[in-house]
């Protein structure tokens, strides 16, 4: 069987603080990743799962359609919009470039198969800078996307309600899931399909895009929105591999 190629850009960051200590203080800067849960997810299944960091996406991510075709599934989860619009190429160096929004939307028209996570950096995110609202790519998401922080925090924990348990995406993951601490407010459209919900929002949901596939999780991948208990969870890597098979239409 031919492997799934599957691209994920985005789930990275750093962290700069300063410590103080009396008169004296220093700096130390860390460079972490979110993928610890879902790269496990893949192993020993028929998928490659391939991790573009933000800051690397920014220069590599595809610009081109024949590029994009090099993958089954190419996922956004905690990236920006700004990232992928304003390559080096544009910011530095004030030349003209692909709209890779505009080239991904066409990638999936044409059949391939676009996910986007939830995150502080994803649909409108926090402050509503994730700006993917309005976009090109946001005609290809089985939702629209609120112009204003669309964050729903719930430190107490919300529970997932599976709508259609029948669906490829969820069969036989019964209906009881671990809680989650948030996820990103959205609305669905009316040509879309509602796989699963939580406080009554959509959180998993998908839509057919002429040739291709789209399909939205409106919480994190890993911590914090989606917790150590639902990312230990035996439906999570199951979860995952389903969305990829899925999305690649195999």
């Amino acid at each position: 069987m031919k492997t799934t190629k599957f691209l994920l850009a985005g789930e990275s960051w750093v962290s700069s603080s300063t410590h103080y200590k009396g008169w004296d203080f220093f700096s130390s800067t860390m460079y972490e990743t979110g993928t610890e849960y879902l790269g496990k997810a893949f192993i020993g299944s028929e998928i490659e799962f391939i991790h573009m960091p933000s800051h690397i996406a920014s220069k590599e991510f595809p610009s081109s359609i024949d590029a994009l075709n090099e993958y089954d599934v190419i996922a956004l989860s905690d990236i920006g919009a700004n990232t992928l619009l304003l390559p080096p190429e544009t910011w530095v160096g004030g030349q003209s470039f692909p709209n890779r929004l505009k080239l991904l939307a066409e990638w999936t028209r044409a059949g391939g198969g676009l996910l986007m996570c939830g995150g502080y950096y994803s649909f409108a995110g926090i402050y509503a800078a994730a700006k993917y609202y309005r976009s090109p790519l946001e005609s290809v998401l089985p939702v629209d996307i609120y112009t204003f922080d669309d964050r729903v925090e719930t430190p107490e924990g919300a529970l997932p309600e599976v709508v259609d348990p029948n669906h490829a995406l969820v069969a036989g993951m019964g209906e009881k899931w671990p809680a989650l601490l948030g996820f990103n407010e959205l609305t669905l459209k009316p040509s879309a399909h509602l796989i699963a919900k939580v406080d009554q929002h959509p959180l998993l949901a998908s839509m057919q895009v002429e040739k291709g596939r789209s399909l939205i999780w409106a919480s994190d991948i890993g911590p914090h929105w989606c917790p150590k208990g639902f990312a230990e969870w035996d439906g999570y890597a199951k979860l995952w591999q389903n969305a990829v098979t899925w999305l690649a239409n195999k």
